[in-house]
């Protein structure tokens, strides 16, 4: 009887992803609104037309996999980079080269994947090869160009945003992988109704993670007479823990806590613990979530319950002393009581009113009569004169102005009625009014 070829026969093949890279523009998955027929990013790569682009968008989505159906359409010299491994020694070398290519006709398209991991000088040496059409760039990037890109490179850059791959993208590129003579096509492999949805879930909308994934699962699989079976059990052996899209230095790392921020605002105290929940569990530092914590609580809440900043700081400290996991807790019972506070902005307003004021006015010199006189020349030259001590007075009050003279009557605290801010704004009417009757 002749034994079934078997996948692991031979020397180790390549990873499944590897195996699986599109070769055409017909077979990447997904991205229809750039390379669906008649898009721009289709019409420039099959006219081969390209310009430097820099392709955005998370792991596992094609940014790569459009740049080598590029490097197979276009009729330019293909160079592939590594912001990982290159300096600026091998860019210089990289960039003499095109230059020379140039003088023959001959076009180059250098593709830099994960250009974001670039510094300013790295960036910088590619700059004036891109104005002069010595290279034509393809910068993949996880990270938000914008921050990541130098502004005179990002400029000569067409940014194409690459969408995550959605549930039926990912459904079908697994079918395609058991299919495929490429994939499991030819090999003696069965998997159990409800797994292939299962990865593509997982997967979060990565490819790569859904190839990687099936794979492990086969080669784990259950051998069940010739054929090796992949089911349920097997794959969430293989998944032991839901992959949550996350970089603590990414830009979802503020996608998540301005949701935070936002639902905690909003009172919605569900949403603001499911954020919570979401940066805990991928790793985010817990005093990090406590401090943003206690912005929140003068920002938003302020002094319609002074109390917040207590709970805050106590919140901060519990996580300090305690640690993760244990302190998940103390920061549920912050995000909650912030959502559940009355609001008020009206501290934030009045720094952010008085900054333009004070960015506007540097210069203004403070009244003498509110310096410090603690020379003698000072006292002689009217610092101190006329200042009025406001203990010393019945009502704890004077009419001395402490505003220089082009700001007079200028009003940055704006109190709310929320929560228990109507007492503070109570009380500052009272001072106006006291103020007004003994000017």
């Amino acid at each position: 009887m002749r034994e079934q070829s078997s996948m692991f026969d031979g020397q180790a093949p390549q990873p499944l992803a590897a195996r699986l890279r599109p070769e055409t523009l017909d077979e990447v998955v997904g991205q229809r609104h750039l390379i669906g027929p008649d898009r721009v990013l289709r019409k420039m790569i099959e006219a081969d037309a390209v310009s430097s682009m820099i392709f955005w968008g998370p792991p596992g989505v094609g940014k790569t996999t459009l740049a080598t159906v590029i490097a197979r359409q276009t009729k330019a010299s293909f160079i592939d980079f590594s912001a990982v491994t290159s300096g600026i020694k091998e860019i210089r070398a990289v960039m003499q080269a095109a230059d020379r290519n140039r003088a023959f006709g001959e076009k180059t398209i250098l593709f830099v994947d994960e250009i974001h991991r670039f510094n300013k000088a790295q960036q910088d040496a590619f700059l004036p090869f891109v104005e002069k059409g010595s290279i034509i760039l393809i910068g993949a990037t996880t990270e938000n160009p914008s921050f990541e890109i130098n502004g005179a490179l990002l400029s000569r850059c067409k940014v194409f945003v690459l969408k995550a791959l959605t549930q039926d993208d990912l459904e079908a590129l697994l079918r395609r992988a058991m299919e495929s003579p490429q994939g499991f096509g030819g090999q003696a492999v069965r998997v159990e109704e409800g797994v292939i949805p299962l990865i593509a879930a997982f997967a979060n909308g990565d490819a790569r993670m859904a190839l990687s994934t099936l794979e492990m699962a086969v080669l784990n699989g259950e051998m069940e007479k010739d054929a090796v079976v992949v089911t349920r059990e097997t794959v969430e052996q293989c998944t032991s823990r839901k992959s949550l899209l996350y970089d603590k230095n990414g830009e979802e790392h503020y996608n998540l806590i301005s949701a935070l921020h936002k639902s905690m605002r909003n009172s919605d105290p569900d949403a603001a613990v499911y954020w919570l929940a979401r940066m805990l569990e991928a790793g985010e530092d817990p005093l990090y979530v406590a401090r943003r914590v206690a912005r929140f609580a003068s920002e938003d809440v302020g002094l319609a319950d002074p109390r917040a900043l207590e709970l805050a700081i106590a919140v901060y400290q519990a996580c300090h002393y305690i640690g993760y996991p244990e302190c998940s807790v103390h920061l549920t019972q912050a995000v909650v009581y912030m959502a559940l506070a009355p609001k008020s902005n009206a501290l934030y307003m009045a720094y952010e009113t008085a900054k333009k004021d004070a960015l506007a006015q540097l210069s203004e010199p403070v009244p003498l009569h509110i310096r410090n006189g603690v020379t003698s020349l000072m006292q002689e030259l009217g610092y101190g004169k006329g200042y009025q001590y406001a203990h010393d007075a019945k009502e704890k009050l004077t009419d001395m102005r402490c505003l220089p003279d082009s700001l007079l009557g200028k009003e940055y605290y704006q109190p709310t009625d929320q929560g228990l801010e109507y007492k503070f704004r109570d009380r500052l009417n009272q001072i106006k009014e006291w103020k007004k009757e003994h000017s």
